[in-house]
Formats: C-alpha cells, structure tokens, sequence
C-alpha cells in the first residue's frame, strides 16, 4: 500500500520525486524518504509522519542529483518510526531499496544475512533487499555485463510474497532497476527522463506515456532509455501506451478536501455510466427485435445456463456487492453470495456448476481480492470433460488496466476517473451502477423482467443525475450545520432494509474511516435482537427510509429507537408526512423508485461523515492507519 517513485533524466530527481510522494501520499503516510545518487554518493533522507515532515528536512539544500527514488508508507513490519522509513541500504550504503508490500520469507533472509555478519538498522522486511542486492553485486561484476540488473534479478528470486521494489546504486549512477511480483508498479516515459510510480497519479505531470509491469518482470532504466526482463533474464519486447487523463482530475478544483470534490463529482461519473453502459434510447419496443438495454460487451459464455454468482470484494466494495447481490437476485432471479475476499481465499464455498465470480475492487490490485480469483481460477482448470465447472470470472473496477484486467479475461469498466481520497465515496457509486448495469443486462437475457418494467428502471436510472445534483445542492449546508451536533459524539447507528441496509453499512464505514468515531449499520429489523441495548440519548440513529416494500416496517424500527431516546436523523423522501412524525432530524432526497434509491441515499451519509470529520479538524483526504490501495493480506 506504500508508495514509490523513481526518476532518472535530466532534471532534478528531488522535486520531481517529492511531487510524486504528494499524489500518493494516499497510498500511505507513517514516514517518507528520499535517495539520490550525487558525485558517487547516495544522499538519504527520511523522516517519520507526513511528507510535510520530510519536505522541512530538505527545505533549503540544494541538490542537483538526476537519479533518485523516493517512497511514503504504510507501516505493516515495523513501528512508524524513522528508522523504519524507506529508502533502505545495505551496511556501505552504496545501494538504496523503495518497497511496496511484504516480503513474507524475510525472517529466514535477515537470519542468514545476521549469520554472514550483515547489521541491521531497522525492523522492516525490506531491510533485508539492499544487504542481498550488495552480495549479488559482488559476484555479478565479474560475470555480467549489467551487474546491478543482474544482481538485483538474482535476488528477487530469493524473495517471496507480493513486492515492487526500486533500486539505486551509487557505483551505477546511470542506473534505475524497478521489479514487480503481485504489487503494482508502472513505467513512465519522457524524452530523455524515465519515471516508475506505483500508481498513475505520481506520472501524470510528466508524462501520458506510460507501461505497466507485470508479474515477474525487470526494468533497467538508463537515461537512454528502458529494457524490461522477466525474472529468468528474458528481454521482452513491449511498447508503452497512452494514459487518458485530463490532470485536472488530481486537483482540488477550489474544494477543502479530496473527498468533497469527489462527493461532488458523483452526478457525472454516474452520467459517464449510464452512457457506457446504457443504450440511451432504449424502450420496451426495442425487445421485439431482440435489441438489449445494455452494451457491456461481456460474452455470452459467461452467462450460458448461469445457476449462481459468487461476488468477492472487500471494505466499500464489498458494500457495493450486497448492492449487487439485491439488484441479481430481485431482478434477474439469479441466487448470489457475496463473500469477503480475505475469508473466502482461506474457506472457498464448495465449487458448483455454472457460477459466475465477480471481483470487485477500486484499484484492480486489492491483494485479497486478486487472490480469491486467482484461487478460483485454479481450482476450476482442469474440468475440459465437465466445462460446467471451469472458470467463468468477471472484473468490476475502476482500473482495468490493473492487475485485475490481467487475471481475468472480462472486466466491467466503473468509469468514475482518479479518487484521491482514501475514503471511496464515487468510485462507491460507480461499482452500484455497474451492478445495475450487469443486473439488467442480465434480467432482459433471462427476461425475468417484463420489457416495461426495464424501460421504467432505465427512465428512472436516467434521471439519477440530476436528483444527485439536487440533494448536493439542497442539502450540503443544511448537512455541515448539523455536524456541528455530533463534534463531541462517541456513537452512531445506522438502520436500513432491503437495498438500502448495504448503504447503513456504507454510511457506518465512512464515519468510521474518517472521524474515528465508532459506527455501526444494522438491518433496521434486526436492532431489537440486541443492539438496542446500546440506545440511549447519547447515541445517534441514522435510518434509511424510502417508499416500498419495507417503508413502514423500517418507520416502525425506528420508533422503537425513539423509545430510547435516542435521537433520529431520517433520509427519507422530502414530503413524506409519516416520516416526519417519526424522525427528529430529517435530510430530505427526492422521490424516487425504491430499487434505485442507494445511488441517492448514500449521499448524505456521505456528507455527514465528511463535515463531522471536517468539524473535527481531522485530516479527512488521509485519514489515519488507512491507505487507499490494499495491496497486502
């Protein structure tokens, strides 16, 4: 989840190495740190906390290095202190080591490392590279003709676990080696410069020219250019590509935060959706010539005699799939589990015939996720005499460039653009309308639905916009004043039923991740066994409310909150008179049909949690022990 950068070329590595620290900053912020290689010399700098720490160490000098790495972390082996903080050398610091994820035989490495008289300076597992890297050299400089990619190629076969690392040696002051294995890491290409990054953003002022390595591959980056190897010593033959990015997209455009800026930009990525995924002139005329509502482009294999679905996610997306898994079952009659990646990979339900397994994750390389489908993917092959069996796995991300994109053969793109802000607020949205998108295309090939109830659902999926836009607009300041009730708060419950108790348990994950106070969702009918012991004035009820099949049961379950006194903040539609007599605090949406009621509800939840952290003074974009790209178990 750490983030790294490297830069050779002709310009000043530092700036540009700590421009990048800032766009990942989100990927980690316990302690950072810089090397650069300077007149044979590696020039080390670390420091703990946030990068504004680091920058106050280096505010002042002067440093004209044109080669240099730079990582942020996310602390997993080791307290975050700054003899834990990367870049790591060996014991004549003439070798520097940027890490993303574990290196899980590390124990043994370090142990037979202390054993040949290596010392070590810091408790990470990282730690271990640079000392490895430094014997390697030692024997590739009378064998090879790039000693320092070969050694390094030497060594990353030592390691196991998920890893991108970057590599600076003072003796190859031309030299940057960047490695992958199961963590994320992309090239980036200048005239004359070359960057690595683990994540776009950090390339995105430089370059739109950009390649990502895969599993089991080497990069030597020289100011002339970039070779790339596989493990075994292969040269590969591989061509960059051009990102589509608009660099606006990692500004604040004028917002306090990351996360409102992306709150606020929810109405179009939804309006981005609907035109990728939605035959924008559909109607119920359309079926009689067999022209779908959808074009998702997903082969028609992967839904043939479809019995069941298995969805793997976890945190928001997880969320997003108990969305999901309401839209599949009450739409299109297909009975679907969703299962927490990182249980599912270690307890897998039974294989059954005919399953559909759908991995959701942002960032297309949440550790967790990839290895439950790649589990599945194993377990699966080799059923050619019964292809009921084999493997029928499909992607939802908002990067299908990811490794997600190379694991499984069908991706649905969510369209929602670059989230900074660790806290998933649009690519949240984005993920439920790609459900909504795979459900009807799904109810219309099942026709499980009649062709006017699916015109119906699209008119109303079509007006979602601009009712977002209309809570936003109506009930963002409303929203910050009522914050201010909750600044000294402790608790919060959150209630909903049916499609809307998955966004009770969105609404309790973002007040969570970001105020730190302690939150909790609930099925509305299920507070009587048990937690409402926990009610009492001091502990706030947030209920969802919509008109449908559940409306008056979930105003029941909240007049029983109310007998405890707690106090109640109802979203629920705006004239609503039942309601009203219900809830003492009402953030009013507009009407809407209930099956599409979680793209609304969840944006004032959104917002409570974003003006009650903000009202704290709490770090919001960053909040603390969190990083926004899982990439380790």
């Amino acid at each position: 989840m750490c983030g790294i950068v490297g830069y050779i070329g002709t310009n000043e590595a530092s700036g540009i190495l700590l421009e990048g620290l800032r766009k990942l900053e989100y990927r980690g912020y316990d302690s950072a740190g810089i090397a650069t290689v300077l007149e044979g010399e590696i020039h080390c700098v670390r420091a703990k906390g946030k990068l504004h720490n680091l920058e106050e160490k280096l505010a002042g000098e002067t440093n004209p290095a044109r080669l240099g790495i730079a990582h942020t972390r996310w602390a997993t082996h080791g307290r975050p202190e700054e003899y834990n903080a990367h870049p790591h050398m060996d014991m004549a610091k003439r070798i520097a080591v940027i890490q993303n994820g574990i290196i899980e035989n590390y124990r043994e490495l370090r142990e037979e490392l202390k054993r040949r008289g290596c010392e070590f300076r810091s408790d990470t597992d990282t730690e271990v590279i640079p000392h490895l890297i430094a014997e390697e050299l030692g024997k590739a400089e009378t064998v090879a003709d790039e000693p320092l990619m070969e050694a390094v190629r030497q060594v990353v076969q030592k390691l196991q676990g998920a890893f991108a690392i970057a590599v600076i040696c003072a003796d190859y002051s031309d030299e940057l080696i960047v490695a992958r294995q199961q963590a994320p890491v992309v090239l980036g290409f200048g005239q004359g410069e070359f960057y690595c990054a683990s994540d776009t953003p950090a390339l995105i002022p430089y370059t739109r020219a950009i390649l990502t390595l895969e599993n089991g591959e080497l990069a030597r980056m020289t100011p002339l250019g970039v070779e790339i190897y596989s493990f075994e010593g292969q040269r590969l033959k591989k061509a960059p590509r051009t990102l589509d990015v608009n660099p606006v997209m990692v500004e604040k455009q004028g917002f306090k935060h990351f996360m409102l800026k992306e709150i606020y930009e929810q109405p179009g990525v939804v309006r981005a959706c609907l035109e990728a995924y939605f035959d924008g002139d559909w109607t119920a005329a359309d079926a009689a010539i067999d022209k779908p509502p959808t074009h998702l482009g997903l082969p028609p294999d992967l839904f043939a005699n479809l019995q069941q679905i298995e969805i793997v996610a976890c945190g928001t997306s997880w969320h997003a799939g108990l969305v999901g898994k309401y839209l599949l079952e009450q739409l299109a009659g297909v009975t679907t589990t969703v299962h927490y990646a990182s249980e599912c990979r270690y307890a897998p339900p039974p294989i059954a015939p005919n399953t559909l397994i759908i991995g959701v994750t942002q960032s297309g390389e949440t550790a967790d996720t990839l290895a439950a489908l790649e589990m599945e993917k194993k377990r699966r092959s080799g059923f050619d005499q019964n292809p009921e069996l084999l493997p029928r796995l499909l992607g939802i991300t908002n990067r299908p460039e990811s490794s997600l994109g190379n694991l499984v053969a069908s991706i649905i793109d969510t369209h929602a653009g670059i989230e900074i802000g660790v806290a998933a607020t649009k690519t949240f949205v984005a993920q439920v309308m790609a459900f909504y998108a795979l459900a009807i295309d799904l109810t219309y090939r099942r026709q499980a639905k009649s062709p006017e109830q699916l015109e119906q659902m699209l008119v109303g999926l079509r007006q979602l916009p601009a009712h977002m836009e209309l809570v936003l607009e109506s009930q963002e300041r409303y929203i910050e004043e009522l914050a201010h009730d909750f600044a000294e708060t402790q608790d919060f419950i959150f209630l909903g039923r049916g499609i809307n108790f998955p966004i009770a348990l969105e609404g309790a994950l973002k007040l969570k991740e970001i105020s730190y106070i302690h939150a909790e969702g609930y099925p509305a009918g299920e507070m009587k066994h048990g937690p409402i012991a926990l009610l009492d004035a001091k502990v706030p009820v947030v209920t969802i409310a919509m008109p449908g099949s559940v409306f008056e049961k979930v105003l029941s379950n909240a007049q029983e909150a109310r007998a405890r006194d707690a106090r109640l903040i109802g979203v629920t539609p705006m004239d609503e008179q039942d309601a009203a007599d219900t809830f003492d605090t009402l953030i009013p949406v507009p009407h809407i049909d209930e099956m599409l009621s979680p793209i609304l509800t969840v944006i004032p939840l959104q917002l409570l949690a974003y003006h009650i952290a903000a009202r704290r003074g709490l770090d919001v974009d960053q909040p603390r022990n969190l990083a926004k790209s899982v990439t380790v178990e």
